[in-house]
């Protein structure tokens, strides 16, 4: 079983950037896409439509170490193309 826990720092640049815990939660939980960054860093990442209209890809950077996962920091990009992977 994973257990994953929300750094200070991923938090309070949550709050400041606008992406709810709700949000962030989801993301982490299940994204529309994983890209690897390093070996033990992923990008969780999962496009979400604003109430205004415009949808933004919401990036949540997660550590993995054995069977425990940190969110290490999440931002919200209306950047979608130069972040999103095609299969």
């Amino acid at each position: 079983m994973t257990t994953r826990k929300v750094s200070a720092h991923a938090l309070d640049q949550a709050r400041r950037r606008g992406v709810d815990e709700a949000t962030l939660d989801r993301v982490a939980d299940r994204p529309e896409q994983v890209v690897p960054v390093r070996p033990g860093r992923e990008v969780r990442q999962s496009r979400i439509p604003s109430p205004q209209g415009t949808t933004y890809l919401v990036r949540v950077f997660v550590d993995i170490a054995g069977s425990e996962e940190t969110v290490v920091t999440v931002y919200k990009t209306s950047k979608i193309a130069k972040y999103w992977r095609e299969s």
